[in-house]
């Protein structure tokens, strides 16, 4: 299979190419030759909201990477039938060397997605993750600012969970932004 013929994985080379140019020190590297006993488990954790994408652009992207060579983590492939969920998709988190969250539309209305992308964020600065956020019918603002659908998340996360909890999602949110990104609708045609 020639992954070069890949939508997604052609946006991720293209995304590549750009932070190369542009000196970002977000460059993605997928070698499937680096040695796993450096503490990378995983190359790539994939963050997403599974109500609404998981059959999608999800499995697309999850296959893709797989058939390239490359070791993704998706909770459903990975997490076992009795197993606590928390710590494992922590620890996997930890032990990837790229985190790749899917900002769609249902994102933020899921506490697991924005624990996972607080760890992304903590293992960027601690460890030098790379984080590249895709945005799938959403914006880059609207991520960041947290309107739409986001609001409301946020609202209802806020009654159930505190506001210093939620200002810490929110703050995650917010970092993740900041780095160069796909936002999916402008890229091959969505």
């Amino acid at each position: 299979m020639n992954v070069n013929n890949l939508p997604v994985l052609q946006s991720i080379n293209i995304l590549q190419y750009q932070q190369q140019v542009d000196g970002s020190h977000n460059v993605l590297s997928f070698s499937s030759a680096d040695d796993p006993a450096i503490g990378h488990e995983y190359e790539v954790f994939l963050s997403f909201s599974g109500t609404d994408i998981r059959k999608s652009i999800t499995d697309c992207l999850y296959h893709s990477l797989i058939d390239a060579g490359v070791r993704a983590f998706r909770d459903n492939e990975e997490l076992h039938v009795g197993e606590e969920i928390g710590p494992k998709l922590m620890k996997s988190i930890k032990q990837s060397k790229i985190g790749i969250p899917i900002f769609s539309v249902v994102y933020a209305s899921s506490k697991w997605c924005l624990m996972e992308v607080a760890e992304m964020v903590k293992s960027m600065k601690e460890r030098e993750q790379l984080i590249m956020p895709l945005f799938l019918d959403v914006t880059p603002d609207e991520v960041q600012h947290q309107t739409g659908s986001y609001a409301k998340a946020f609202s209802l996360h806020e009654e159930r969970f505190g506001q210093e909890k939620v200002q810490a999602w929110r703050d995650a949110l917010k970092e993740v932004v900041k780095l160069k990104g796909l936002e999916l609708d402008k890229v091959a045609n969505g």
